[in-house]
């Protein structure tokens, strides 16, 4: 399986770029790092420069025909700029229109948000978007990791210390 991570130019949690990234790739799928730009993203630990990244596929070339599933790494500064990426969100929303795997971790939801994905979806994420989840008719709750099985499949979770239960639950929900 094709499973797309999305991310901005800068800003993503390296953690939760590469430990999702192996958990998928150790199950036998193929990642592709998709961003709004081509070139390579700069990872963060939380607000310190960490490695860069090369992209495979910017968002504006990429289609959720081409791939299995979807992975929204975190960062704060990550979501927010994907969210202000109209190609970005237009990505988003088809993966998750059509029916396909979306997983989201720490602020990644944002971007969720903004496809306006989440309506009657229960879910967790970093605390501070609760109130923005909410607002977006969401059910948030403060669990490790959430899997709603909706018109799409939604893995969630809140940060990096529930990496694990949240690469568990993906490659799960991948067949793996």
């Amino acid at each position: 399986m094709r499973i797309a991570f999305l991310m901005a130019p800068e800003g993503v949690e390296q953690v939760e770029l590469t430990e999702p990234w192996k958990a998928v790739k150790d199950a036998g799928h193929t990642p592709r790092l998709v961003s709004t730009t081509a070139g390579r993203i700069q990872a963060f630990d939380h607000l310190d420069k960490a490695d860069t990244f090369q992209v495979d596929q910017t968002v504006d070339e990429a289609a959720a025909e081409e791939y299995d599933a979807l992975l929204l790494p975190g960062g704060v500064a990550n979501p927010d700029a994907l969210r202000l990426d109209d190609d970005a969100v237009r990505l988003v929303k088809d993966f998750c229109e059509s029916g396909k795997l979306v997983a989201a971790i720490c602020h990644a939801p944002w971007t969720l948000i903004e496809a306006d994905v989440v309506r009657d979806r229960t879910l967790t994420s970093w605390p501070s978007l609760e109130t923005d989840l909410r607002n977006a008719g969401a059910h948030w709750v403060d669990e490790e990791v959430v899997v709603d099985e909706g018109t799409y499949t939604l893995v969630t979770s809140r940060k990096p210390d529930d990496l694990k239960a949240f690469n568990d639950a993906v490659v799960v929900q991948l067949g793996g």
